[in-house]
């Protein structure tokens, strides 16, 4: 679709992969310290290793796992929900009620809004690429249709229950200002309920590091394999995985909320000019092509 600028998009990618590894780790090592009391950097080298790990394993063993990982946090967030829900659904009423928007004043307007539900779309488009090679089993169109639909339940929902969860404590600044405010809203349920998160949302995140690492070695051998003709060596691979990581773990440093704050908007404009307008100008000139 970009012609010779493809280089420009594997670049943006590959930076995002690195930049959503840091975060995940970040994430990781915060949940690890507060679920078990570990060092932060402890959950850090943890994802690493795993997301390499895994990575050598090759992409049948990456599939399985993470739709048993989709499948069990899914199960989890519902879980989360409900007891909160049904403790605190009083105050989530009482949010919609009082319109309260107390926590941070903003006179930006309705085009802010839009322009950050924009840029929040720009930084996922590198998912996906990243799941292509899950496409290979849909055969037909109706498969299509049925695994899209599925898709977009299991990546929405549990959206809406952080977003209604997370209602029901606001304007709290300890959950809101939270690195990770279900763990701040688990503190006052059962302590297993905080295992339980730390678990599935640790395997969450190390497969979703697998995930945007294995789709750009992926590419790379796609490439390699048009000039050479053979597959990229399972050495060359680690390789190419362990650089990648070696980067997150420096990046990692910066913290959760910053990498988030200064990294993705970034890569969101990166994204969108590489990706997403090249992708809406190519259909609209097949659309034009076919009418």
């Amino acid at each position: 679709m970009i012609g010779p600028a493809w280089v420009a998009y594997e670049v943006v990618y590959l930076l995002l992969a690195i930049l959503t590894i840091a975060v995940m780790a970040s994430a990781a090592g915060e949940i690890l310290n507060t679920t078990l009391g570990f060092n932060r950097w402890v959950g850090v080298v943890i994802i690493v290793i795993l997301v390499g790990f895994l990575n050598y394993k090759g992409e049948s063993v990456i599939a399985k796992l993470e739709t048993i990982g989709t499948i069990a946090l899914f199960g989890a967030y519902l879980i989360f929900s409900f007891v909160v829900f049904t403790n605190k659904g009083t105050s989530i009423a009482q949010v919609f009620a009082n319109w309260d928007t107390s926590y941070q004043q903003s006179d930006s307007g309705f085009g802010i809004l839009i322009w950050t539900g924009f840029l929040y779309v720009g930084y996922n488009l590198g998912v996906y690429p990243a799941s292509f090679f899950t496409y290979r089993d849909v055969q037909s169109r109706r498969e299509s249709i049925i695994a899209g639909f599925i898709s977009g339940i299991l990546m929405t929902v549990p959206w809406f229950l952080t977003y209604f969860a997370i209602l029901a404590y606001y304007p709290d600044p300890n959950v809101i200002g939270a690195t990770v405010p279900w763990l701040e809203i688990l503190k006052a349920f059962h302590p297993a309920l905080i295992i339980v998160f730390g678990i599935v949302v640790g395997w969450t995140l190390i497969e979703t590091a697998t995930g945007v690492i294995h789709a750009f070695i992926s590419r790379v051998e796609t490439e390699f394999m048009v000039r050479k003709n053979k597959p990229l060596k399972k050495i060359s691979k680690a390789y190419i995985s362990s650089l990648a990581l070696i980067a997150a773990l420096i990046l990692a440093q910066v913290g959760i909320i910053d990498l988030v704050a200064k990294g993705y908007e970034l890569m969101a404009y990166g994204m969108i000019a590489v990706y997403g307008l090249p992708l809406l100008f190519y259909s609209r000139k097949l659309l034009t092509a076919k009418s």
